[in-house]
């Protein structure tokens, strides 16, 4: 087992990190960047070191500062939480070449899954069922019109090195499409220096439900059920839930055991999280993150399995710590992400905490790097906090959720908590009947 671990990130997941390695016994190497010398989790981490300036690409995404700083420190693997650098290949290889270990899968997984194309076509090879599209890259305005009548209208243009929503069109029609597919290219050509694009069928009224997977390495995964993530607003998640309401046991063990079959057939390491639209019983692939996800709690809570020890074992060379058999869903859990930004427009709202208490209780789990006193910088994502809770079924989650929210208290500053409040109102996030769309339509219904 490792003996010190570094942990290539900031704020809650942070946190999270080094609380999973102090229950361990491991030795915790926090980094920051000068806007963050009085964060959380430095301040909890056994060691911390200072990577640069406030600007992600001067700390936070600098190679050099990162294995620097295992270098002093004498860590000897790195953790990346989520976002920054956990998804890219070639800090992956970075880390590998230094003889230090990355606590995640390998460089080639990362790079299989990272090409939205490459990705489809694996899963598709491995038996994971796949959304309608083109079969690789669309060169052209003349071949995209080719494949969008081929598959059917309504179609979306998506950027193979997308993700985050840019790099994503919507073509209603035919003549809709000369426009959707120049605007996609030119979006992801900005945003990822890439302009490649596909094609695929775009569904009606989906819901967004992802698969949690785990691999050893060596041919052994198993799978820890699924979240339901359609409530979204930009394609950012706004609350995760599992289980998914619209699944029952039977077809979660169906998804479950195809998605821990293929990542078994390649030896994936670590953890992950294969992505569907889900619509008439039908699952379809889109994505697969090859990370941990910032809704992992809510899995955690109905599973009773801590992922990130799970991510450090398996990294260490050391086997799952439970089987497929022994997993067993217990009760429903919601997660709400708490974003520093003032609505209705949803706009970044950073500065100073006033007060801070945070909500407690039977099934109650919060998240966040935040304290009273603590000024939240301008320079990072907006999300300060992740408020989770369980319960015994649906129902008593939302209770739970209801009363929790009630209990929040962050002042100094505007969040979303007034959003959910609202949402938690709404008939139909009640009884669970929404699909990826519910949420956008919804805001236009507020803002009218």
């Amino acid at each position: 087992m490792f003996k010190k671990i570094l942990i290539a990130n900031r704020g809650e997941i942070a946190l999270r990190v080094v609380r999973a390695c102090r229950e361990m016994g491991i030795a915790s190497v926090a980094v920051h960047s000068t806007a963050d010398s009085d964060a959380m989790h430095v301040r909890m981490a056994d060691e911390a070191v200072c990577i640069g300036p406030p600007p992600s690409n001067q700390s936070y995404l600098s190679v050099p500062a990162l294995i620097s700083a295992c270098e002093i420190t004498g860590a000897e693997a790195i953790h990346p939480g989520y976002g920054f650098l956990s998804e890219n290949a070639n800090f992956v290889q970075v880390v590998e070449d230094h003889d230090l270990t990355f606590i995640g899968p390998s460089a080639a997984h990362i790079r299989m899954m990272g090409d939205k194309i490459t990705a489809k076509e694996t899963m598709k090879a491995l038996g994971v069922p796949c959304v309608p599209g083109s079969d690789g890259g669309v060169p052209d305005l003349a071949t995209a019109r080719t494949v969008a009548a081929e598959i059917g209208f309504p179609v979306i243009v998506k950027a193979t090195a997308g993700g985050g929503g840019r790099g994503m069109k919507l073509a209603e029609t035919a003549a809709d499409l000369d426009i959707a597919f120049q605007t996609a290219r030119s979006e992801a050509k900005s945003a990822f220096g890439n302009d490649e694009v596909y094609l695929e069928k775009y569904l009606g009224q989906p819901r967004h439900i992802e698969v949690q997977v785990f691999g050893d390495g060596k041919g052994g995964a198993i799978h820890l059920g699924e979240r339901d993530c359609s409530l979204q607003r930009r394609h950012q998640k706004v609350l995760e839930e599992a289980p998914g309401p619209a699944i029952d046991e039977e077809t979660r063990a169906r998804i479950g055991k195809v998605c821990a079959d293929a990542i078994a057939q390649i030896k994936y390491s670590g953890a992950g999280t294969i992505e569907f639209l889900f619509e008439n019983g039908e699952f379809y692939f889109i994505e697969m993150n090859t990370r941990l996800q910032v809704e992992h709690p809510v899995t955690e809570a109905v599973f009773g399995v801590d992922l990130v020890r799970e991510q450090i074992r398996v990294a260490a060379g050391l086997p799952l710590s439970v089987t497929q058999d022994e997993l067993r869903v217990n009760g429903h859990a919601i997660e709400v992400r708490i974003n520093a930004e003032r609505l209705p427009d949803f706009a970044p709202c950073p500065g100073r905490i006033s007060a801070y208490h945070a909500p407690g209780g039977l099934g109650v789990r919060m998240d966040s790097a935040l304290y009273n006193g603590y000024s939240i910088p301008p320079y990072y994502d907006s999300l300060i906090a992740k408020l989770i809770v369980h319960g015994r079924d649906r129902p008593e989650a939302l209770a739970r959720l209801q009363r929790a929210l009630g209990e929040l208290i962050v002042d100094g500053i505007d969040t979303t908590v007034p959003l959910f409040s609202a949402l938690l109102e709404e008939p139909d996030i009640l009884t669970g009947n929404y699909d990826i769309h519910w949420l956008e339509e919804w805001l236009k219904t507020k803002r009218a």
